[in-house]
């Protein structure tokens, strides 16, 4: 796609820190981290949401993540990780390409778990989940 930084960090274009490789998966160090070792895994091919990917891609996306965790862990002897995706612009995504964050914790470092990110949450009823549960199970189909 043109006018994607990934897609040109990909097609090397724009030099990165590139820490992993395959011919699906391309991972790199976050230009702007949130912590040192902070790293981007995307897939090669442009895709701008989770929901474009292919259930065949995004494996290979996972399983990458997968195998980064404790990679980037060790590598600046982080505590933890924080791993997410932010899937379209009201979520935060600034590039409009798969990308999943690797973000490494530390103890102390004055970061909030994953549901820091939300505002106000609601206050849902037992029913109003049942309802939801019910409408996502309807939608939802995994291939294995």
């Amino acid at each position: 796609m043109t006018d994607c930084v990934f897609c040109a960090i990909v097609d090397d274009e724009i030099p990165s820190h590139t820490v992993y490789e395959d011919d699906a998966v391309l991972a790199f160090l976050d230009a702007n981290p949130l912590a040192p070792g902070h790293t981007l895994v995307v897939p090669k091919a442009h895709h701008e949401r989770l929901n474009d990917l292919p259930a065949d891609r995004a494996s290979r996306v996972f399983a990458a993540v997968h195998a980064l965790v404790p990679a980037v862990e060790e590598a600046v002897d982080a505590d933890a990780t924080t791993v997410g995706f932010n899937n379209g612009t009201a979520a935060g995504q600034e590039v409009p390409h798969v990308h999943a964050h690797v973000v490494p914790r530390f103890d102390g470092d004055g970061g909030g778990p994953i549901h820091a990110a939300m505002g106000t949450r609601p206050d849902l009823s037992d029913e109003e989940l049942a309802d939801v549960a019910a409408s996502i199970g309807e939608r939802a189909s995994v291939d294995r």
